[in-house]
């Protein structure tokens, strides 16, 4: 019988499972994304009750043998309160791009750990509309890096030659980074910050070229860089949306997702 002790984790979501007890999706540091039951979670009495909540980092231990395995405990770790408003529905967002593209039992420490600086940094950063689209693009793009669904972006992946920095190029579903054309202009990105953007997703490497930023000589992690990156250049935080939400979507399956087309209705109340 499979036995996990203090274990990283957050909750995705949850449903029910009977009157007493929830199903929860939950996100773990060494073992990825998990299935548990929480028996007697929906009592009043339950100690999982207050514990068991969104955005919020916890230690588990859980085991069994079959598919969906039991929650045995969880702890609370703190760090950071509750996000709201904006910052709420941001993080919900992050749940269900985790929903959609991961699957169970694969591990992916790398990503959760980008995943619980993400949490926290929008956490600490409400009504900062524009720190806080600069972290949800740099997790987009790690986790598209992630699942393997991003490609290199120095090079038009269909004919491998090398981005142009003074050219303009787009991030399309099927067909990768390629060149712009003449009427794809105004949606077109800089060549010169594609390459920035790969030279971050780099950092750990150390193997990017210089491309005339300091991004990569004050940031430790791809995380940190693309950050830096994106909250000093407001403007390619705001072309990024488009193409990077075009390639989720389009790998989700869907046209939009829940949690977008509720922030939607919310700003136009």
């Amino acid at each position: 019988m499979k036995r996990i002790h203090h274990e990283p984790a957050y909750v995705l979501h949850h449903y029910d499972w009977s009157e007493s007890s929830l199903i929860l999706e939950a996100f773990t540091r060494h073992h990825g994304r998990t299935a548990l039951v929480a028996k007697g979670a929906k009592r009043p009495s339950s100690n999982f009750r207050p514990i068991l909540l969104p955005l919020q980092p916890l230690s588990i231990g859980y085991g069994g043998d079959g598919e969906i395995s039991t929650l045995k405990n969880a702890e609370w770790l703190g760090g950071h309160v509750m996000p709201s408003g904006e910052a709420l529905l941001s993080g919900y967002y992050l749940n269900e791009l985790l929903l959609r593209l991961l699957a169970r039992d694969d591990p992916h420490p790398a990503l959760f750990d980008a995943y619980s600086m993400t949490v926290g940094f929008i956490a600490s950063h409400a009504g900062q509309g524009e720190h806080l689209q600069a972290a949800l693009r740099a997790f987009e793009i790690l986790l598209l890096r992630e699942v393997g669904l991003l490609p290199a972006l120095d090079m038009q992946t269909l004919s491998g030659q090398a981005v142009e920095p003074q050219a303009a190029y787009l991030l399309a579903p099927e067909s990768g980074l390629r060149a712009a054309q003449a009427e794809e202009s105004r949606q077109a990105i800089a060549g010169i910050n594609w390459l920035l953007l790969q030279q971050a997703l780099s950092q750990n490497a150390n193997n990017g070229a210089n491309y005339g930023t300091n991004c990569g000589t004050t940031t430790t992690t791809p995380q940190q860089a693309l950050l830096t990156l994106l909250v000093q250049q407001r403007d390619l935080s705001i072309q990024l949306k488009q193409q990077l939400r075009g390639l989720l979507y389009y790998h989700c399956g869907v046209s939009s997702l829940r949690t977008r087309q509720l922030m939607l209705e919310l700003q136009n109340l």
